[in-house]
């Protein structure tokens, strides 16, 4: 049994029985522990590697911890995932693996923080999880493969709210969510310093997405899913995740359906920007540019207080480098390469919310224009028309409330509408707007960015911290969904999640 296997079942929600806002947490802890009582037959499946053995919540088949890659320590370092090396016997998969080393997120919400995967990380972290509610190979079930967010830096696959087992069981789907290399160990350019033997380290982090996308198309006929049917969703840097996939060769073919929540790409890093981050961090390193073998030989934590000690944080993210990643994701135009994808994309009614630095308490007008002003780098008098749209639009809104729609719209709106135009010239784009309120914070939080997932997931029990209780969240959770005709511009049902859906159609 691996050190991973080990691991007690979604032990990880402990974590919730130690945290604020008691009440919520003390009724979050005690659906994962009704979850976990759950557990109970031993599935197995044989996989291209090997045979794995998960387990039974109800009738929804959980595997944890599979290996869709080998581990990317020491040798394997900024080198492309390698397959995993096949097992004898029977592998327990009842565990999520590790997630990639990172630093913590700064300044996240309180609530968003409860739900993270407080596992272990370490380099050997290409794993996914399935849930399935059913094994039967003809079935042919559509798959949704989850990309987490947390930019390109953080995350994983192991939150308490992407957890699959109401999705797959109502939904009729089969769910996998993954883990892959992140920050420094998936998007550190070293192509112009290391030459060929390093030119994919710059976005090996998105090749990890492709390994797992082509350990679907492999395997997921055994877990009743049909890898003709491949729907790659994600939010936030899920979304952009899900953005740049549109325009990567290599996964050309492997999904069929896009999701992009509250996270777009219109563009990623320039290399003349990467390779800047990438000599910032040899030097504190102390790593010559010809001796990068000793950077592959480093201790991980290592690698991780020097991101520490960075000031500004180094950015990491793909890179247009004419190889894996040949152009802008959505920038001037949609990639042709995924012309034939159809794309859902949306953003929730007040991001920016989620972030400390934006005002929930009452604000008079002196400060909501210098608000504004500091957000969107307007003058004066622009910034002044801006807010009075906002305020015909919403006469019974408060300062608060319009600062807040702004620097929402102003961040993710706009690249929201901006994407779903653009992909509306080559094929067809989809919109939703998530304007469900939470009432966590006496209100104040309104609609802030990650509130969909609980939704979209069907988890509102495992994720009370940020949706609060009452019956109408159930019931939005379970609310069917309206299906827009290809042929036509035809609304989606309003009642999908919560969200006005509609068809996007490029500006005339």
């Amino acid at each position: 049994m691996t050190s991973q296997a080990s691991h007690m079942i979604l032990d990880r929600r402990s974590l919730l029985a130690g945290s604020g806002a008691a009440g919520m947490l003390a009724l979050a802890s005690h659906a994962v522990r009704a979850q976990e009582g759950r557990m109970s037959h031993t599935p197995v499946v044989e996989t291209t590697a090997g045979k794995v053995a998960g387990a039974g919540n109800g009738p929804v088949h959980v595997f944890k911890g599979i290996p869709y890659g080998a581990p990317t320590a020491g040798s394997n370092r900024f080198m492309p995932p390698r397959k995993p090396t096949p097992w004898g016997g029977v592998r327990v998969a009842t565990s999520y693996g590790p997630q990639c080393p990172q630093l913590p997120f700064p300044g996240l919400m309180p609530e968003e923080a409860i739900d993270l995967d407080r596992g272990p990380m370490s380099e050997d972290c290409l794993f996914l999880n399935v849930w399935t509610a059913t094994l039967d190979a003809n079935a042919r079930r559509p798959v949704m493969v989850w990309l987490h967010g947390g930019g390109f830096t953080v995350g994983s696959g192991g939150s308490v709210r992407y957890d699959g087992s109401n999705l797959a069981r109502k939904r009729e789907v089969v769910v996998v969510t993954i883990n892959h290399r992140l920050n420094v160990f998936g998007f550190l350019d070293l192509a112009g310093i290391g030459g060929a033997r390093y030119a994919d380290a710059v976005n090996v982090g998105m090749l990890d997405i492709v390994a797992a996308l082509e350990w679907v198309r492999d395997n997921i006929a055994r877990f009743g899913g049909d890898p003709a049917n491949v729907t790659v969703f994600g939010e936030s840097g899920g979304g952009g995740k899900v953005s740049t996939l549109m325009a990567m060769p290599a996964a050309k073919g492997l999904f069929h359906r896009a999701i992009a929540q509250s996270g777009t790409a219109l563009r990623q890093i320039a290399p003349e920007a990467s390779a800047t981050t990438a000599r910032s961090l040899l030097a504190k390193l102390d790593i010559a540019a010809d001796k990068l073998e000793g950077l592959q030989t480093l201790p991980y934590e290592r690698i991780l207080a020097a991101l520490a000690e960075a000031k500004p944080p180094l950015p990491f993210a793909p890179v247009v480098d004419g190889r894996v990643l040949p152009r802008h994701p959505f920038d001037p135009d949609a990639p042709s390469i995924s012309a034939e994808v159809p794309m859902l994309l949306g953003s929730n009614l007040t991001e920016s919310t989620f972030f400390a630095n934006t005002p929930l308490d009452p604000i008079d007008d002196a400060a909501l224009l210098a608000q504004v002003r500091r957000y969107t780098n307007l003058g004066e008098a622009e910034a002044a028309r801006l807010i009075a749209v906002y305020k015909q639009s919403r006469p019974a809104a408060d300062n608060t409330f319009i600062y807040q729609l702004i620097s929402t719209d102003w961040w993710m709106t706009a690249n929201v509408t901006a994407q779903a135009e653009r992909k509306a010239q080559t094929g067809r784009a989809y919109v939703y707007h998530f304007e469900k309120l939470t009432p966590v914070r006496d209100g104040k939080l309104r609609c802030p960015h990650t509130l969909e997932i609980a939704y979209v997931f069907d988890n509102i029990n495992l994720s009370l911290a940020v949706t609060g209780t009452g019956p109408d969240k159930q019931v939005l959770a379970e609310a069917p969904c309206g299906r827009p005709s290809p042929a036509a511009a035809t609304p989606a049902s309003p009642g999908c999640h919560g969200s006005r859906t509609r068809r996007s159609r490029a500006r005339r």
